[in-house]
């Protein structure tokens, strides 16, 4: 998931555009690490000297490891134990953004020390997602939308990007939150959480996005508008929902449930409190998660 928060980072920043973004997170199955790039993010290495190595790499027929160490930037053991690595999206969508040229590997080194700074992910690891510093992140969305977060919406929202991620596509990027006192509809599914807390739950977008968000959803091809755009949006809405009540059962203690969900095409969407829409940007299209508290 940092991959996402680094995308929203980039842009908010105005570092780069959504299209720069997109074309380089849908590379990001085909990318394969760098050594230096590893290098610069483990504190090894310099850009200006990963930067010298590759300039020495265009002019002798040699490993990128091999001239490092040469040089004395890197031991072998280093360059070892650089190679095994497990290594993050978040990662390679820099070094893609590297090798479009929207950034060099300097200006790279500054955005993500900038970026750890900001999200206070000091200690972030290559392989593994710390739960802190996922909620942390989360919950700055919150803070930017005014908004105080706290565990029941930290989980809604931190839920939603796992199920955008697994069942559509890595492949988005949230945009800045609005809290509002109403959200008009263009189209989407409804569907109320219901018992000790309640609160309604809206996705919102127009048809073309509809269709795009279905069909990967589903797994199908479809070409228009029809019953199967429908279904396949209140089955996503439905398991994601159904998936946090699980949750916060399980973790929160809280006995909640769910109404059948349903179609809205028009009119508005607020609640008794704040509505708040988490806009999602896909190539595809935007799509708008409301949560009215």
């Amino acid at each position: 998931m940092y991959t996402q928060f680094l995308g929203n980072y980039l842009l908010q920043q105005g570092l780069v555009t959504q299209d720069q973004l997109f074309n380089a997170m849908s590379r990001l199955s085909q990318t394969h690490i760098k050594l230096g790039t590893i290098a610069i993010h483990e504190g090894l290495m310099t850009a200006n000297e990963v930067d010298e190595c590759l300039y020495v790499q265009t002019r002798e027929d040699k490993r990128f490891g091999e001239i490092a160490v040469e040089r004395g930037y890197l031991l072998e053991d280093q360059v070892s134990e650089l190679l095994s690595m497990q290594t993050p999206e978040f990662l390679l969508l820099g070094q893609n953004l590297v090798e479009d040229g929207i950034f060099s590997y300097e200006e790279l080194e500054r955005v993500m020390f900038d970026y750890k700074s900001d999200t206070e992910l000091y200690d972030l690891s290559l392989d593994v997602e710390n739960q802190d510093a996922v909620e942390n992140i989360i919950s700055k969305f919150f803070v930017m939308a005014e908004l105080q977060p706290n565990d029941l919406n930290v989980m809604y929202l931190e839920l939603m990007f796992n199920s955008l991620i697994r069942f559509i596509g890595e492949d988005f990027t949230p945009l800045t939150p609005m809290v509002l006192d109403e959200f008009p509809i263009t189209f989407g599914v409804t569907q109320m959480v219901v018992g000790d807390h309640e609160f309604e739950t809206h996705i919102d977008c127009d048809r073309e996005t509809a269709i795009a968000f279905s069909s990967r959803y589903a797994k199908e091809d479809f070409g228009e508008f029809n019953e199967y755009i429908v279904a396949a949006l209140e089955d996503f809405l439905n398991l994601h929902n159904g998936l946090f009540i699980v949750n916060v059962s399980n973790q929160l203690s809280k006995d909640i449930s769910l109404s059948p969900p349903y179609i809205t095409e028009e009119g508005v969407i607020s609640g008794p409190n704040k509505c708040v829409d988490f806009p999602v940007a896909y190539p595809f299209g935007t799509v708008h998660l409301i949560v009215a508290f």
